[in-house]
């Protein structure tokens, strides 16, 4: 794929290269900077105080005019690309027909096709019934809440190092404390933490680590008790942790014989990411129910619980919605995203930048003994960084690393449960020179440590 992207949009002058022209952050977003810190909180803190201005493909543009290449697309938002023409021109089409309606009041045929397109897309062939929603953590809540009804148990079961949301129930089912729990509770109950496969850290194999799982959950909390299992077929914000052959096969097997709902949280991992709709399909699972959000709509808000017809049919009518749940131009975004996949072959990108971006990083393994594993699947990849000979994680070094490819123009995305993770989430409109080029970024800020 080349490097040259064309638009009908305001964006169309942004090249598809990386410009430094200030100091990082320039003088307009420290201006802007000062200006946020006196009326956002700082829990709304940022990664790095750029202010972004435009955006298009793998480029972002802040308003001094650096222009950086996005390796995290937005934490795996912009799968498609920064203002994707497509996108665009749904989303204004629906913006000049009808805003907002409410879908549970008055239907519309938006959400009923995206809808469709998911029960297509994800795994199984079984009938399938969709509720869309607005973000992630939502479509966590929601699905929990289906899989309680449908079973009438209350327990839920996550694994270690997971993300599921910063909701009062998804921050219990979210492993990290700090930032996202600390000082926040009391929390949902009823959620039990399993350990989980990581192949990196704990070397066993995918039957070992599902037996050693399984057998957690059952003296510890008890199958019968279960509601749901909710896993990410690859951990997010726990590291693009990839579990090891044959687990998730055996825990889906374990909740199918016990009763217990198994779900796939594919809010980061799904939607092209991995060069599959859905990374489950790369594991050979098939879920009772699937999330989606992040790369659904083109940057627009929707999230949607995807599962089997008999689970979503367990709510009573009334019980699911909300009123933004649904937008119609969101939904009109997400039905663009589902035919750019198909009709530019993206599933087939996903796995050419894999082919670009995983070599590279293996040479600088080899090159660098920092870095203790490469992993990932896709346009799903992702470095932990160690202290040399040992596994012990190395979150200083991250730090350094992204902070230097920062003022050289490329945005890197740190994760990990200690902080010792660096992930690789680029739109799939990047081009080789564009990877190559950051790879050499990426080179030069590990030989400055």
């Amino acid at each position: 794929m080349t490097d040259t992207l064309t638009t009908a949009s305001n964006t169309a002058g942004i090249a598809q290269e990386r410009r430094v022209l200030t100091a990082i952050p320039g003088p307009k977003s420290l201006a802007l900077q000062e200006r946020r810190l006196a009326v956002v909180p700082v829990g709304v803190s940022s990664a790095l105080p750029v202010f972004i201005e435009r955006a298009h493909g793998a480029i972002v543009v802040d308003v001094d005019g650096n222009q950086f290449i996005d390796l995290g697309a937005g934490i795996g938002v912009m799968t498609i690309g920064h203002t994707d023409d497509a996108v665009i021109a749904a989303a204004a089409a629906q913006l000049g027909e009808f805003t907002h309606v409410m879908f549970t009041i008055t239907p519309y045929e938006g959400y009923v096709r995206v809808a469709e397109l998911l029960a297509e897309h994800t795994p199984g062939d079984f009938a399938k019934k969709t509720v869309l929603l607005n973000s992630g953590a939502e479509a966590v809540e929601n699905a929990v809440k289906i899989a309680r009804k449908y079973t009438g148990r209350t327990g839920v079961a996550v694994l270690d190092h997971a993300y599921h949301g910063r909701t009062n129930l998804t921050m219990a089912m979210t492993y990290k404390a700090m930032p996202y729990k600390l000082g926040f509770g009391p929390f949902a109950g009823e959620v039990h933490h399993a350990p989980n496969s990581y192949p990196f850290r704990d070397g066993l194999s995918g039957a070992d680590a599902a037996a050693r799982t399984i057998a957690y959950l059952e003296k510890a909390v008890g199958a019968s008790d279960l509601a749901c299992l909710v896993a990410e077929p690859i951990q997010g914000e726990g590291g693009f942790v990839v579990p090891a052959d044959g687990y998730l096969p055996a825990l889906q097997e374990w909740c199918t014989a016990n009763g217990i709902v198994f779900i796939a949280d594919e809010i980061q991992s799904g939607m092209a990411r991995t060069g599959a709709y859905f990374a489950s399909e790369h594991f050979g699972v098939v879920p009772d129910m699937v999330l989606s959000a992040k790369g659904i709509a083109g940057g627009l808000p929707i999230a949607g619980v995807t599962g089997r017809a008999e689970i979503m049919d367990a709510s009573h009518p009334g019980g699911l919605g909300g009123t933004f749940a649904g937008n119609p131009v969101a939904a009109a975004a997400a039905i663009a995203v589902f035919d750019s996949i198909e009709s530019r072959g993206l599933l087939a990108e996903a796995a050419r930048i894999e082919g670009v971006l995983r070599p590279a990083l293996l040479a600088l393994q080899r090159k660098y003994d920092v870095i203790g594993d490469v992993r990932g699947i896709g346009a799903m990849l992702a470095i932990e960084l160690v202290r040399p000979g040992t596994t012990d994680p190395n979150p200083a070094a991250v730090s350094a690393i992204t902070a230097y490819a920062a003022q050289h123009g490329v945005l890197l995305l740190s994760a990990g449960t200690w902080g010792n993770v660096i992930r690789f989430l680029p739109s799939l409109a990047i081009g080789d020179t564009m990877l190559a080029e950051a790879i050499g970024v990426l080179d030069e800020a590990f030989a400055s440590l």
